[in-house]
């Protein structure tokens, strides 16, 4: 089991380089190792993109930070996230936001997500199956949406769900190396601005990567 100095070595460090303290502190009170693997968690608190199931990751707590920082969420703003793996980020986001929408299209991690999340106390978060259609896009905007995979370029179908105002962090380039986007819907389309350079496993869904694409499709 990763040490207490280990956790405070993180954040101090994170603290250091993303400046602001809310999330910080959000993140100090989600409980990481229970989101990893039983094997990985004496490096619950490496800063470090770790392997979980099915083919999937739990992003690195810096890349964290910087995505849900770049978010502005309030309390009581109404967030989506795409790609709740184990619930990691979707739990760090809970306890900043109204209300989480989380969507995995691996029904497993989809499951096991909503058990671990609700067993660690989580009731905002709403963990559901996603659908070949990006988002949610029947339901009134949201506040803020992530993405916690890679598409092939600016998803606009979820830029289409933000109210205007709202913020989107998504990685945006190809399946192996990106760019961490942050977008602002505005009345006349959107700003952007970049982030850094990231790694996610790829997006799939209608606008994004399709099962079967390779690399320089």
């Amino acid at each position: 089991m990763s040490s207490e100095s280990d956790k405070n070595d993180l954040f101090e460090r994170i603290r250091a380089e993303v400046r602001d303290d809310r999330v910080v502190e959000a993140m100090r009170r989600v409980p990481r190792e229970a989101f990893v693997p039983e094997a990985s968690a004496h490096v619950a608190y490496a800063d470090l993109a770790l392997p979980i199931p099915c083919g999937q990751t739990i992003s690195q707590p810096y890349i964290v930070a910087l995505a849900v920082s770049a978010l502005e969420i309030k309390r009581m703003d109404r967030v989506l996230e795409l790609g709740t793996g184990s619930g990691y980020q979707a739990a760090v986001l809970a306890e900043l936001a109204r209300e989480v929408v989380s969507l995995e299209r691996v029904e497993w991690l989809a499951e096991t997500a909503k058990i671990r999340l609700a067993s660690l106390g989580y009731d905002n978060v709403d963990v559901r199956p996603a659908e070949d259609r990006l988002g949610l896009p029947d339901e009134p905007p949201f506040n803020a949406i992530v993405v916690a995979a890679a598409a092939p370029k600016i998803p606009k179908e979820l830029v289409e769900q933000l109210e205007i105002g709202g913020r989107m962090v998504v990685p945006v380039g190809s399946r192996t190396e990106q760019e961490l986007m942050k977008l602002t819907r505005t009345e006349h389309g959107y700003s952007m601005k970049t982030l850094g350079g990231c790694r996610f496993v790829p997006l799939i869904g209608e606008g994004a990567w399709s099962e079967d694409d390779d690399d320089d499709q």
